[in-house]
């Protein structure tokens, strides 16, 4: 299984990052939009809907959905941000269910046209996000690429520590395999890239002090994502959303902490004053 997530790992992220930093924003748009799609195709099935002509349609919709806002991107300029508050909040609520599942209060909806709603709320915001982020100035591809750093990093680093050290269950009822000491691995890889991104580029101190803040809590955003999903998939019953993605499961599988990740990174740029 690890040699799998290595090997399809050293294939995509070479290609994701060559993507972001050569692409028009226009370019990058659609091709987000696609693991949109097939994100929401994967949702699907956590809705309950196991019929390939549901799966589809709510996939469809999705698209049709992205094809909206893109229409009128660059006339409501605010939609963007718009949908960036919605996450904020919408993550508050996620983080609500979540830690009443972990303590045997499951306020999960079941309802597969409810989960089928929140997928919208799951999967809209992080690509406005991403595509606010690659917009901006010059600038804006390399933040692209220093957030997806930034979640590989700490992934990688909650998952090595935590599977050498890892003794104190962070949510079991939700994630059995997650602990505190693979929480503390990515919040210390979070630091590393945060401080040697800010040391390149000459931060002055009070500016680093709030940016690693802000990497910090967009590590523990995506630690939520990811916990939020692994609540669902239990929920059904099953293990991974699909098996697009030999060793990774699916793509939902790989997106779910940049889903919570992605809007609080950007909305925290907005309030530092480092975007729009």
């Amino acid at each position: 299984m690890l040699k799998q997530r290595v090997i399809t790992a050293l294939l995509l992220i070479p290609l994701v990052i060559w993507d972001i930093l050569n692409f028009s924003s226009p370019t990058l748009a659609w091709l987000l939009a696609i693991f949109v799609v097939l994100a929401a195709w994967e949702w699907a099935g956590i809705c309950g809907w196991h019929q390939l002509i549901w799966r589809n349609s709510y996939a469809i919709v999705m698209g049709l959905t992205l094809f909206m806002i893109y229409g009128s991107w660059h006339d409501y300029p605010k939609v963007g941000n718009l949908l960036l508050i919605t996450a904020c909040l919408w993550w508050l609520i996620a983080f609500y269910w979540v830690l009443n599942y972990q303590r045997s209060h499951d306020r999960l909806p079941t309802s597969p046209l409810i989960k089928a709603l929140l997928g919208f709320f799951i999967l809209l915001p992080a690509w406005a996000a991403l595509l606010i982020l690659h917009e901006h100035d010059h600038y804006g591809r390399h933040w692209v690429v220093f957030l997806l750093v930034l979640i590989w990093a700490a992934d990688s680093g909650a998952y090595f520590i935590g599977k050498r050290w890892g003794k104190v269950k962070l949510a079991d009822k939700v994630s059995p395999g997650k602990t505190w000491e693979g929480v503390i691995g990515a919040l210390l890889m979070s630091f590393l890239v945060s401080a040697s991104y800010a040391i390149l580029n000459a931060m002055s101190l009070m500016t680093v002090l709030f940016f690693m803040l802000l990497c910090s809590i967009t590590v523990m955003a995506s630690i939520l994502g990811d916990l939020l999903e692994s609540a669902f998939k239990r929920q059904m019953g099953i293990k991974d959303s699909s098996q697009i993605l030999p060793g990774h499961g699916g793509v939902l599988d790989r997106i779910d902490s940049l889903t919570s990740a992605a809007p609080i990174f950007v909305m925290g740029l907005i309030l530092l004053g480092n975007m729009l």
